[in-house]
Protein backbone atom coordinates (compact mmCIF):
# COMPACT_ATOMS: atom_id res chain seq x y z
CA UNK A 1 0.00 0.00 0.00
CA UNK A 2 1.03 3.55 -0.25
CA UNK A 3 2.10 5.51 2.46
CA UNK A 4 0.66 8.51 0.91
CA UNK A 5 -3.04 7.11 1.30
CA UNK A 6 -2.13 5.72 4.90
CA UNK A 7 -3.74 8.23 7.71
CA UNK A 8 -0.83 9.83 9.39
CA UNK A 9 -0.45 9.45 13.34
CA UNK A 10 2.06 10.89 15.72
CA UNK A 11 2.48 10.64 19.34
CA UNK A 12 4.28 13.17 21.33
CA UNK A 13 5.43 13.38 24.97
CA UNK A 14 5.43 16.66 27.22
CA UNK A 15 5.61 16.97 30.65
CA UNK A 16 4.93 13.37 31.85
CA UNK A 17 6.53 10.03 32.79
CA UNK A 18 6.20 8.00 29.46
CA UNK A 19 4.24 5.63 31.36
CA UNK A 20 1.42 6.82 28.21
CA UNK A 21 3.34 5.93 25.73
CA UNK A 22 4.47 2.53 27.36
CA UNK A 23 0.49 1.81 27.70
CA UNK A 24 0.57 2.54 23.75
CA UNK A 25 3.23 0.22 23.41
CA UNK A 26 1.89 -2.36 24.96
CA UNK A 27 -1.01 -3.02 22.89
CA UNK A 28 1.59 -5.88 21.60
CA UNK A 29 0.52 -7.42 18.30
CA UNK A 30 -2.79 -4.78 17.73
CA UNK A 31 0.00 -2.27 17.26
CA UNK A 32 1.14 -4.29 14.51
CA UNK A 33 -2.08 -4.22 13.21
CA UNK A 34 -2.14 -0.58 13.49
CA UNK A 35 0.72 -0.21 12.12
CA UNK A 36 -0.23 -1.63 8.92
CA UNK A 37 -2.97 1.03 8.53
CA UNK A 38 -1.10 4.29 9.35
CA UNK A 39 2.28 6.02 8.81
CA UNK A 40 3.84 6.89 12.27
CA UNK A 41 5.06 10.20 11.08
CA UNK A 42 6.15 11.52 14.68
CA UNK A 43 7.07 10.14 17.86
CA UNK A 44 9.93 10.47 20.99
CA UNK A 45 11.36 6.62 19.82
CA UNK A 46 11.30 8.34 16.35
CA UNK A 47 14.31 10.42 14.90
CA UNK A 48 11.92 13.42 13.53
CA UNK A 49 13.00 16.75 14.94
CA UNK A 50 10.18 18.96 13.25
CA UNK A 51 6.73 17.85 13.68
CA UNK A 52 5.36 17.19 10.61
CA UNK A 53 2.29 18.71 8.29
CA UNK A 54 -1.02 17.71 7.92
CA UNK A 55 -1.03 14.79 10.59
CA UNK A 56 -4.56 12.84 10.94
CA UNK A 57 -4.22 12.00 14.64
CA UNK A 58 -2.20 13.09 17.45
CA UNK A 59 -1.90 11.46 21.09
CA UNK A 60 -0.38 13.84 23.21
CA UNK A 61 0.96 12.75 26.33
CA UNK A 62 1.75 14.56 29.29
CA UNK A 63 0.71 18.13 30.60
CA UNK A 64 2.29 22.02 29.87
CA UNK A 65 5.29 22.96 31.77
CA UNK A 66 7.72 24.93 29.46
CA UNK A 67 7.55 27.58 26.99
CA UNK A 68 9.35 24.79 24.66
CA UNK A 69 5.91 22.41 25.29
CA UNK A 70 3.55 25.32 24.73
CA UNK A 71 5.08 25.95 21.41
CA UNK A 72 5.39 22.34 20.08
CA UNK A 73 1.35 21.99 21.31
CA UNK A 74 0.62 24.70 19.49
CA UNK A 75 2.24 23.29 16.38
CA UNK A 76 0.74 20.31 16.63
CA UNK A 77 -3.19 21.52 17.26
CA UNK A 78 -2.25 23.83 13.75
CA UNK A 79 -0.85 20.74 12.28
CA UNK A 80 -3.46 18.05 13.29
CA UNK A 81 -6.85 17.32 12.16
CA UNK A 82 -7.50 14.93 15.67
CA UNK A 83 -5.71 15.89 18.85
CA UNK A 84 -6.08 13.03 21.86
CA UNK A 85 -5.20 14.45 25.06
CA UNK A 86 -3.86 10.94 26.03
CA UNK A 87 -3.35 10.38 30.54
CA UNK A 88 -4.18 11.98 33.18
CA UNK A 89 -1.35 14.63 33.19
CA UNK A 90 -2.32 16.05 29.68
CA UNK A 91 -5.79 15.45 30.75
CA UNK A 92 -5.62 17.60 34.40
CA UNK A 93 -2.32 18.28 34.52
CA UNK A 94 -2.01 15.13 37.30
CA UNK A 95 1.33 14.13 38.23
CA UNK A 96 3.10 17.34 36.68
CA UNK A 97 0.90 19.66 38.30
CA UNK A 98 1.91 19.36 41.80
CA UNK A 99 4.45 21.84 41.66
CA UNK A 100 1.32 24.54 41.06
CA UNK A 101 1.08 23.54 45.24
CA UNK A 102 4.00 25.37 45.75
CA UNK A 103 4.29 29.43 46.16
CA UNK A 104 7.36 29.01 45.42
CA UNK A 105 9.27 30.78 42.09
CA UNK A 106 10.41 29.62 39.14
CA UNK A 107 13.96 30.72 40.13
CA UNK A 108 13.51 29.03 43.19
CA UNK A 109 11.90 25.90 42.01
CA UNK A 110 15.49 25.30 39.54
CA UNK A 111 17.22 26.19 42.77
CA UNK A 112 16.04 23.84 44.58
CA UNK A 113 15.94 20.87 41.95
CA UNK A 114 19.62 21.95 40.68
CA UNK A 115 21.76 22.89 43.79
CA UNK A 116 20.14 22.39 46.90
CA UNK A 117 19.59 18.66 46.10
CA UNK A 118 22.70 17.83 44.10
CA UNK A 119 25.69 15.62 45.73
CA UNK A 120 28.22 17.55 43.87
CA UNK A 121 28.50 21.06 42.25
CA UNK A 122 24.93 22.08 41.80
CA UNK A 123 24.79 24.47 39.13
CA UNK A 124 21.31 24.81 36.84
CA UNK A 125 21.72 24.14 33.53
CA UNK A 126 21.71 26.51 30.41
CA UNK A 127 19.95 23.71 28.39
CA UNK A 128 16.76 23.61 30.15
CA UNK A 129 13.87 25.37 28.31
CA UNK A 130 12.07 28.46 30.59
CA UNK A 131 9.35 26.84 32.56
CA UNK A 132 5.92 28.19 33.01
CA UNK A 133 4.62 29.33 36.42
CA UNK A 134 2.53 27.03 36.39
CA UNK A 135 1.91 23.55 34.53
CA UNK A 136 -1.65 23.31 32.57
CA UNK A 137 -3.40 20.46 30.92
CA UNK A 138 -3.28 20.88 26.63
CA UNK A 139 -7.15 21.99 26.91
CA UNK A 140 -6.40 25.37 28.38
CA UNK A 141 -4.34 25.80 25.37
CA UNK A 142 -5.34 24.17 22.43
CA UNK A 143 -8.62 22.83 21.40
CA UNK A 144 -8.30 19.10 22.25
CA UNK A 145 -10.97 16.47 20.52
CA UNK A 146 -11.17 13.15 22.41
CA UNK A 147 -10.05 12.71 26.09
CA UNK A 148 -7.95 9.32 27.46
CA UNK A 149 -7.85 9.32 30.92
CA UNK A 150 -5.92 7.07 32.84
CA UNK A 151 -2.69 6.84 35.09
CA UNK A 152 -1.67 5.94 32.66
CA UNK A 153 -4.71 4.56 30.43
CA UNK A 154 -4.96 1.16 29.48
CA UNK A 155 -3.33 -0.23 26.09
CA UNK A 156 -7.19 -2.04 25.62
CA UNK A 157 -8.49 2.00 25.83
CA UNK A 158 -5.90 3.57 23.67
CA UNK A 159 -6.27 0.69 20.81
CA UNK A 160 -9.95 0.86 21.06
CA UNK A 161 -9.86 4.59 20.59
CA UNK A 162 -7.38 4.42 17.54
CA UNK A 163 -9.49 1.32 16.31
CA UNK A 164 -12.70 3.16 16.00
CA UNK A 165 -10.60 6.22 14.41
CA UNK A 166 -8.95 4.93 12.09
CA UNK A 167 -12.52 3.01 10.60
CA UNK A 168 -13.98 5.90 10.52
CA UNK A 169 -16.24 5.93 13.55
CA UNK A 170 -16.73 8.53 16.75
CA UNK A 171 -15.44 6.55 19.94
CA UNK A 172 -17.89 6.23 22.72
CA UNK A 173 -15.52 7.15 25.64
CA UNK A 174 -18.90 6.60 27.78
CA UNK A 175 -18.28 2.82 27.38
CA UNK A 176 -14.80 3.06 28.00
CA UNK A 177 -14.52 0.78 30.82
CA UNK A 178 -15.63 -2.50 28.65
CA UNK A 179 -12.08 -2.00 27.33
CA UNK A 180 -10.17 -1.52 30.27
Amino acid sequence: MNLENKPRVATVWLSGCSGCHMSFLDQDERLINIAAKVQFVYSPIMDVKVFPENVDVTLVEGAVANEEQLELLKQVRERTKILISLGDCAVTGNVTGLRNTVQNSVESTLKKAFIETADVNGQIPNEVPKILKQTVPLHEIVKVDYYIPGCPPSADTINYVLTELLAGRTPNMENRSKYG
